[in-house]
């Protein structure tokens, strides 16, 4: 019989994870290709044959988006799956019109059916959308573990943009294992945090190599999820937060509507800074979408090491780059540390933003208020450096995880914002987690 002839439409991630569960050495499929989107610059690029497996001596291309229409009418394609996150339903189905007009079956694999079992205990957290504090939450997590006397190994959601198969499988407990995988801002903003509260954190491509070898120095291991995704592996403590800056979103956006309604438990995070409201429409949503589950509010803690730097001061605030980019978000901590710091003004970037910086402004017009931290290459990285030093500001507040000094030089103080979770009424996490090594 012919091979059922495959597309994996997706932004260098779950359409790999995908791919390695349910197509590598199955001979029942071809995947013709992958197509990529999201992520700049990610197209262009071959899936490796040593790690597509032996059914692919060449290995698979990975194509722009905009090239599905050719690639499905020139193959002859049977199925095209959406393999990305942090999408509106309605733009799934618009892709997936779009799909099934020209002719093919269009497709959304199960989450639960490509997670991989771990042989240790297992906390996934995930989210309804990019931004609410995952990381934040993970370092939380890892902190009660370490307190229990546990060794954590943190797992992060992929985000291979450099070679696929240097990739596969890789592991961070140092500064210097950072710069020896040439990691980008958006990959040092995850693994960084990790690495200063003393974790060994692997992300990678082959994510079931990559568990394998994580268990091996674990006994807990933690899902730090990416975007809205749901996990790669199968959780024994299934965490999931909630944005009450963007409620209704939860039940509006793939795939993090699905987290919500598979969620152990529900926090509803920035109860702080968020309107009442708006947090008690979130908490009303979460126990009719997901009632077996236990709700929680928590608050996000923000800080600035030097707020003497801000106060009265004219302020450009440097923000995570995919919050506000797919992510939506207007702001985010630095704004908030900003202004809780007396700075006089939030200084706009948008005139004196240059290159790859100035495209993603044109793209995002939402990042208005704030500079998104892109670098995704050197040339992101270069632009990001000119343009903090051509804003007319005082102080740049870094709202990123990480210590931007390490990366850029930059003609103005910085002043760094951290951000930790915090339960409003503490105990239900620990108890939660107790629970599961209980089980274990």
């Amino acid at each position: 019989m012919a091979r059922t002839k495959v597309v994996i439409m997706g932004a260098a991630g779950r359409d790999f994870h995908n791919f390695n569960c349910l197509y590598r050495d199955n001979e029942d499929y071809e995947v013709v290709a992958f197509t990529a989107t999201q992520i700049p610059d990610i197209e262009g690029r071959t899936y490796p044959a040593e790690l597509a497996g032996s059914l692919y001596p060449d290995g698979i291309p990975i194509l722009a988006e905009e090239e599905l229409e050719r690639v499905i009418k020139e193959n002859d394609v049977d199925e095209v799956w959406f393999c990305y996150s942090d999408v509106l339903h309605t733009y799934v189905m618009n892709k997936g019109s779009q799909v099934i007009g020209w002719g093919p079956h269009f497709g959304i694999h199960s989450a639960t059916r490509t997670m991989i079992p771990s042989s240790k205990p297992l906390i996934a957290i995930t989210a309804v959308r990019t931004g609410v504090g995952k990381s934040q939450t993970t370092r939380y997590v890892s902190r009660l573990l370490k307190e229990m006397g546990k060794r954590v190994v943190a797992i992060r959601h992929p985000m291979p943009y450099g070679d696929l198969a240097k990739q596969a499988c890789q592991r961070f407990e140092t500064y210097e294992d950072l710069d020896r995988h040439q990691c980008t801002i958006e990959e040092r903003e995850e693994y960084e945090p990790h690495i200063d509260n003393g974790f060994v954190v692997y992300s990678g491509v082959d994510y079931e190599r990559i568990l394998r070898e994580a268990e091996k120095e674990a006994d807990v291991i933690l899902w730090d999820g990416g975007n809205n995704d749901t996990p790669f592996y199968r959780p024994d403590l299934f965490i999931t937060l909630v944005d009450p800056h963007r409620a209704g979103h939860e039940l509006t956006y793939y795939p993090g509507e699905t987290n919500l309604r598979m969620a152990d438990l529900l926090i509803v995070n920035k109860v702080d800074t968020a309107d009442p409201v708006k947090v008690e429409e979130v908490l009303d949503t979460c126990r009719t979408a997901n009632p077996a589950a236990r709700v929680i509010k928590c608050r996000s803690v923000i800080t600035a090491d030097n707020p003497e730097l801000i106060a009265g001061k004219r302020a450009l605030v440097v923000e995570d780059g995919p919050t506000l980019t797919h992510g939506g978000m207007t702001y985010g901590a630095g704004w908030f540390a900003a202004k809780q710091a007396g700075a006089a003004e939030i200084v706009d970037a948008r005139p004196h933003a240059v290159g790859t910086i100035k495209a993603t402004y044109e793209k995002y017009p939402n990042a208005s208020q704030i500079l998104p931290a892109m670098g995704y290459g050197d040339e992101q990285v270069r632009d990001l450096e000119e343009t903090i030093n051509a804003t007319p500001a005082d102080v740049v507040v870094e709202g990123t995880p990480i210590d931007l000094k390490r990366i850029i030089t930059v003609n103005k103080p910085i002043a760094n914002v951290k951000y930790e979770l915090e339960e409003v009424e503490p105990g239900t996490i620990e108890e939660m987690v107790r629970g599961v090594l209980a089980e274990g």
